[in-house]
């Protein structure tokens, strides 16, 4: 009598539609933390902005003209990633898009929220 050593069709598919969804549950994870990856980075370009524009008030008395160029040029050259939306002397709002989501603070005390400035 002859022992066959090896698997059958029916494993080999059952080992097969496994790997097929942990591949699918990979994929869909790494998805999630791509779009989350960008969210914090165009926060935090956000956060790194507002010492700069602080300081921007502190000289100019005010946000009004502020651009990011006078920001980079004459307080933080590492500032990337944001817009100025508006300025006003006692307000401001920028932005910054990443993955094709928008992030919103309204200055100087709002939150960094997907809202648009009003």
């Amino acid at each position: 009598m002859r022992t066959q050593d090896g698997f059958t069709l029916i494993e080999l598919l059952v080992v097969l539609v496994i790997l097929a969804i942990l591949l699918a549950v990979a994929v869909g994870f790494q998805a999630g933390a791509r779009e989350r990856a960008a969210d914090v980075t165009a926060r935090s370009n956000i956060r790194t902005a507002v010492p700069a524009i602080e300081a921007y008030r502190a000289d100019a008395g005010g946000y009004a003209g502020m651009t990011v160029a006078a920001l980079q040029g004459s307080y933080s050259p590492g500032i990337e990633g944001i817009a100025v939306v508006s300025t006003s002397s006692a307000a401001y709002c920028v932005s910054a898009t990443a993955s094709g989501a928008t992030w919103y603070k309204a200055g100087p005390d709002g939150p960094i929220t997907h809202t648009a400035c009003t």
